[in-house]
């Protein structure tokens, strides 16, 4: 993996009101690198803010604080229309339902030339048809099927479409959000594959959104935890799951099933008790490891350290 940053996000903060007087924080604080060519998991229960931190680095959301640089540029400053177009093409996103992501009065052929027309990268409707057949043919559908209406698909040929739009306009990063949450688990391992393979072709990027930590251990290669809009632990794929260090990580990986019978069997869910933290001081994130981070006080740090020198 080359270390050339696409993607930097800085304190990034989201806040919704909801009411009067009450203010939700579902993104409060989190920082985190993208690498060009690289996949960044991001993992959390729900309502962890990973989700609003997708849409809010995309510009979906407003962000309330906080720095989002994509490309060396600020995504969340003043820009004019035509900066906001090349943003749009550079970076496109995967939406967790593709049955309300896909415009139902939409033919196929013109969901997918959407993003062609907007961005004028055809000369005619002979090279617009083209390009759309052969993106479908990329993502593993027939050309005949430009002619169709996303209702006649399965949510896994929708889910397809929704890639083949998104590949339409060429973009450097994918933020791919919950792409595999509403499928059946025997469709979800074909359109994992299908991103990996589109990523190995055309030397793609992804932030890939989850709840399933096997499922983003599998795609990624650097992973980040979140909790209540905070990140909590970062490392790589491997070392995350290997040597996880914050006890929310640890309460997600118990929680994952093998096809194991007898280790079902005896298998514990250890449930994550936010009270077990030290409260004499505000968390930082910190480099236990190379390459290893964990949201904690010093008092806690100390105490990872010696866990780990014990292990």
């Amino acid at each position: 993996m080359a270390e050339d940053k696409i993607l930097e996000v800085k304190n990034l903060q989201k806040h919704f009101r909801v009411g009067r007087n009450k203010t939700v924080k579902a993104v409060d604080g989190v920082t985190f690198d993208i690498y060009r060519g690289e996949t960044f998991g991001l993992v959390g229960e729900s309502g962890s803010g990973k989700s609003t931190t997708g849409r809010t680095i995309i510009r979906l959301y407003d962000a309330t604080g906080g720095e989002v640089k994509f490309n060396n540029e600020d995504v969340h400053g003043k820009k004019s229309k035509e900066e906001l177009l090349k943003f749009n093409r550079k970076m496109q996103m995967i939406f967790q339902d593709p049955s309300s992501s896909l415009n139902p009065r939409m033919t196929v052929m013109d969901i997918i030339a959407e993003g062609l027309d907007i961005h004028n990268l055809v000369k005619n409707e002979k090279e617009r048809k083209e390009r759309v057949e052969e993106l479908l043919e990329v993502v593993g559908l027939n050309k005949e099927h430009a002619s169709r209406f996303p209702h006649e698909f399965s949510g896994g040929q929708r889910q397809r479409i929704g890639i083949a739009r998104a590949l339409a306009v060429e973009p450097d990063l994918i933020i791919a959000d919950e792409p595999i949450s509403a499928l059946d688990v025997s469709i979800q391992a074909q359109v994992v594959n299908l991103l990996k393979k589109l990523q190995k072709e055309r030397g793609l990027t992804y932030l890939f959104i989850a709840h399933d930590l096997s499922m983003v251990k599998y795609i990624s290669d650097r992973i980040g935890v979140m909790y209540l809009g905070n990140l909590v632990e970062l490392a790589d794929s491997d070392e995350l799951y290997n040597n996880p260090i914050h006890p929310y990580t640890k309460s997600l990986l118990t929680a994952i099933p093998l096809p194991d019978p007898e280790y079902e069997r005896n298998r514990k869910r250890v449930p994550y008790d936010p009270s077990v933290h030290d409260t004499s001081e505000v968390p930082e994130f910190r480099e236990i490891r190379p390459r290893h981070w964990v949201r904690c006080t010093k008092k806690e740090f100390e105490q990872y350290k010696k866990e780990l020198e014990n292990e």
